[in-house]
């Protein structure tokens, strides 16, 4: 799942719109469009975004072949 899906979701589950998160990001909403639309966030963006959504951030690369997570 894209990372633009998945702020969508936590924007619906915490009743917030992309204009609430563009301000609380201090960027203006045309800037929050494009990232959405492109789905090009950086890990800082994600962090920021998931602080701002109190949601936790955890990236995690998985072995294809063993599924050992790292």
């Amino acid at each position: 799942m894209s990372a633009a899906k998945k702020i969508k979701m936590m924007l619906v589950q915490r009743e917030m719109t992309l204009t609430d998160l563009a301000k609380a990001l201090n960027i203006t909403l045309s800037t929050l469009s494009i990232k959405i639309k492109r789905d090009n966030f950086c890990e800082k963006d994600l962090k920021k975004i998931s602080d701002i959504l109190n949601f936790d951030y955890e990236p995690v690369f998985t072995d294809r072949e063993t599924g050992k997570k790292i």
